[in-house]
C-alpha cells in the first residue's frame, strides 16, 4: 500500500541525491535534512548567511555529513543562488528553507536563470489521513490563483505524472466543486464536466476523471449511496482537483490542522521537484515533503 512509509522506504534505492536548500538557517529544514541521512545518501547546498547557517548546524544532535554552505545575504539572494545550482546541474531538488514562497518562486521563474521548462508549474500535497483509505493528492493550492479550463488540464496532467511515478497507474481525479451539476452561476462546475468529457474522448490520458464532483461523493460511497449519485470513483478518489487556489488551500490545511493529516508538499514541472512548505512546518513536514518530491525527480 502505498503510504508515507513506504516512500521513506522506496528512498534507500536512490543513489546520492544533491540538495540545494534556499536560506537554511533553519533549525526545522536543518532537522529534517539529519533525518533524511537516515534514509538516503545526499549532498547538502545550505545557501544562505553563513554565520547564521554554521550556528543552527551546531545546535544539531549530530553533525550532518556532506555539506557545502554557499553564502548568501537575505532572501533573494539565497533563493537566486540555490535556483543556480539546479539549473547548472549541481542540484537536483530545490527545497525552501525559512523565506517567503514569492522570492523563492521569483527566482525559480526568472526567464535567463531560472529553472521553469515551459509548461506549467503546479503545487501537489500528499496526505495521510486516518479517515481515508490511501494516500489524498490535492492540486493546485499554492501556484496558480485563477486557474482557466487550460491550466486546470495543465495541473491535472502534472498531477496524474507523478502518480505514474508512485505506482498508480491509473489514478482518479475527482474535479470538485460545491455541486454535482453545471452551473452558468459557477464557472468552475462547467471546467469539472469539461475535464472529464476530455478524459472520456481521449484527450486526457493515464487517469479517471469525475466532474463536477462535491467532497463528500469523492471520499464516501455512503453519500453516493444516499444521494443516489452515479460516482464510479466514490470512496476510491485519488488526485482531488480543486476549483481554485483557495479551495486547494484550505482544504489541505483544514485535514492538516483538523484531521491530523500528515502532509507533503512539492511543485512540479520545473527543471527539478521543488520542496515546498510553510515556514512554519515541522521537521517531519519536510522530511515527508522531501520523499515526495525524490518520487517526482
Amino acid at each position: 500500500m502505498l503510504n508515507f512509509e513506504a516512500m521513506k522506504k522506496s528512498a534507500k534505492g536512490k543513489g546520492t541525491m544533491a540538495i540545494a536548500v534556499a536560506a537554511a538557517e533553519d533549525a526545522h529544514t536543518l532537522e529534517a535534512l539529519m533525518e533524511l541521512e537516515e534514509h538516503l545518501s545526499a549532498k547538502y547546498f545550505l545557501v544562505g548567511e553563513r554565520a547564521k547557517i554554521e550556528a543552527a548546524c551546531g545546535q544539531l544532535p549530530k553533525k550532518l555529513g556532506n555539506v557545502e554552505i554557499v553564502d548568501a545575504a537575505g532572501e533573494e539572494d539565497s533563493a537566486a543562488k540555490a535556483v543556480a545550482l539546479c539549473a547548472g546541474g549541481n542540484a537536483n531538488i530545490l527545497m525552501k528553507g525559512k523565506l517567503q514562497t514569492a522570492a523563492l518562486l521569483k527566482a525559480v521563474l526568472n526567464k535567463e536563470t531560472g529553472i521553469r521548462q515551459g509548461g506549467l508549474m503546479s503545487h501537489m500535497a500528499a496526505l495521510e489521513c486516518g479517515a481515508y483509505n490511501k494516500l489524498m493528492f490535492v492540486t493546485d493550492g499554492g501556484i496558480n490563483p485563477h486557474s482557466d479550463l487550460a491550466q486546470k488540464k495543465a495541473i491535472l496532467e502534472n498531477a496524474v505524472s507523478l502518480l505514474h511515478k508512485l505506482g498508480i497507474a491509473n489514478p482518479n481525479v475527482a474535479a470538485l466543486a460545491a455541486v454535482e451539476t453545471v452551473s452558468d452561476k459557477m464557472p468552475e462546475t462547467g471546467d469539472a464536466a469539461e475535464l472529464a468529457k476530455q478524459n472520456r474522448t481521449g484527450e486526457i490520458t493515464g487517469c479517471y476523471v469525475e466532474g463536477p464532483l462535491s467532497f463528500d461523493l469523492a471520499v464516501s460511497l455512503e453519500s453516493a449511496k444516499i444521494k443516489g449519485a452515479d460516482v464510479k470513483m466514490a470512496g476510491e478518489a485519488d488526485i482531488f482537483l480543486a476549483p481554485n487556489i483557495a479551495a486547494g488551500n484550505i482544504m489541505a490545511k483544514s485535514l492538516q490542522y483538523m484531521a491530523g493529516a500528515k502532509l507533503a508538499g512539492c511543485v512540479l514541472g520545473a527543471k527539478v521537484p521543488i520542496v515546498l512548505t510553510s515556514r512554519g512546518a515541522s521537521s517531519e513536514e519536510k522530511l515527508l515533503s522531501f520523499m515526495l518530491c525524490l518520487a517526482a525527480g
